[in-house]
């Protein structure tokens, strides 16, 4: 076992740290060139549409489809998860402060990315056999390459996204849960995994119309409650604040330059960190997001994928921002280092930084955003396995695939097993492989539907026009 998972550690410490860095990054600037940088074009209709649909008449989710806020709040579901709690905490005490600079950049470019993969999902979504709408990047990877190649390279993605996912991802997501709550209220772990089981097979079971529902109640729900927990610390600590952008952006190219450089960030590893957990917070270029925009109910495809720009604004500079600056202007870093021998790590470090204000409260307030964070992941990735479920062996597969997230869950909340975890980060990684190839694979076709929007489109639809003037 020991053996096998240095050879897991080996695979992902290279795909990490190369493949994926040039394959994100590479992918990043050459879809936001080829969409004119869309990000930036874009965000203001993206903004309209995402909170447009939060305040209007959402729709209810059917056999065809979810409405577009709804398949936003589930790809959001998906990507707020520990990692904008952790992951933050985690690229800071190894990168330094400057990481959340190169979290910025990562989500920049990702946003062009996800715009592409919301388009494809949209054009190329299937209704399956149970006549409900599906997509997600089996489908457009079939549509990149016709023939033996496609079909092999898609049943290779789709076996990554449910084991890395649905059952290795889950089991993660529910361990933080059940380790939270132990650290803060001593309930059991064992009791937490199989609270989640119960209440998750609830929801699985009401299908895409009960997983819409609560997604997009949750998300707005748990958004807020973290933003306003962290701005009341960032506040209380306000005179520090030029001073954390000072060490955001300075240690972003000289961490030897910042106080606490002692913790051994270098450059390599400010951007190699900032970048990978940004990557990976976003889910920009992995291919799980377009399983929710791909059933959105909209008239153009162009359409979701302003939406799903603007879900990684809000996981990025909205969400994990809020984590990174409640760290640094707390100053927790170098505190937990002078306080306990090594510092803290991952959410131990956050849970440090918000106790700075709150004491005991911040143990409480991590845990219970760590609930909704994971919770939401755990509906979010049990979705998008379906989907491939549902792909490689039909829909009568998919109550078998249910119990069976459930089981990962409860047994997830048990221990951390090092081995499960750094599988799950390992198949995350080969997942970007497949998804990322068909991307570009596919990148004339996306110029094709993009142009489509603005200049046949958007003329024969002038009141869409009027609105985004408005």
């Amino acid at each position: 076992m020991e053996t096998l998972n240095n050879i897991v550690l080996t695979i992902q410490d290279y795909l990490s740290n190369y493949i994926l860095i040039v394959a994100l990054v590479g992918g990043g600037i050459w879809f936001s060139i080829r969409t004119g940088f869309i990000q930036v074009r874009g965000f203001t209709e993206g903004l309209r549409r995402t909170f447009g649909g939060l305040f209007s008449k959402k729709g209810e989710a059917g056999k065809d489809g979810m409405s577009s806020f709804q398949a936003l709040a589930t790809a959001i579901a998906a990507q707020v998860g520990t990692g904008n709690i952790a992951g933050a905490a985690t690229a800071i005490a190894i990168g330094g402060p400057g990481a959340v600079f190169w979290m910025w950049v990562a989500a920049f470019l990702g946003m062009a990315t996800i715009y592409c993969e919301a388009i494809m999902a949209q054009k190329y979504k299937k209704v399956g056999s149970d006549g409900i709408i599906t997509g997600g990047p089996v489908y457009y990877i079939r549509a990149a390459f016709k023939g033996t190649f496609g079909r092999v390279l898609a049943a290779i993605f789709a076996v990554l996204l449910i084991f890395a996912l649905g059952f290795m991802g889950n089991a993660v997501q529910s361990n933080s849960i059940a380790s939270s709550f132990h650290t803060a209220f001593g309930i059991p772990q064992w009791i937490t995994g199989v609270v989640v089981a119960v209440i998750a097979l609830f929801i699985f079971t009401g299908g895409m119309k009960r997983i819409a529902k609560v997604t997009e109640l949750m998300v707005p729900l748990m958004a807020a409650l973290y933003i306003v927990g962290s701005l009341i610390i960032i506040i209380y600590n306000w005179r520090n604040i030029p001073l954390a952008f000072e060490q955001i952006i300075v240690g972003a190219f000289a961490p030897d330059a910042i106080a606490g450089g002692a913790i051994g960030a270098t450059v390599s590893k400010a951007i190699t960190k900032g970048v990978a957990r940004g990557l990976f917070s976003n889910e920009a270029g992995m291919g799980s997001t377009p399983h929710a925009h791909a059933v959105a109910k909209v008239d153009h495809p162009v359409e979701q994928g302003f939406v799903a720009m603007t879900g990684v604004f809000i996981d990025t500079f909205i969400v994990l921002t809020m984590t990174a600056l409640v760290i640094v202007t707390t100053q927790a870093l170098p505190k937990s280092y002078e306080i306990v021998e090594g510092g803290y790590s991952a959410a131990a470090l956050s849970q440090f930084a918000y106790s700075t204000l709150y004491g005991k409260g911040g143990e409480i307030f991590i845990a219970i955003c760590m609930f909704f964070f994971a919770s939401s992941t755990i509906i979010g990735w049990y979705f998008f396995g379906e989907a491939n479920i549902k792909y490689l062996f039909g829909p009568k597969a998919v109550p078998v695939y249910s119990v069976l997230v459930c089981v990962c869950v409860v047994l997830g909340s048990l221990a951390q097993v090092d081995l499960v975890w750094n599988m799950a980060d390992c198949f995350n990684s080969m997942m970007v492989v497949p998804n990322i190839i068909a991307l570009f694979a596919l990148s004339g076709m996306i110029k094709k539907t993009h142009d489509d929007y603005f200049k046949n489109f958007l003329p024969k639809h002038p009141e869409l026009q009027r609105k985004k003037k408005k």
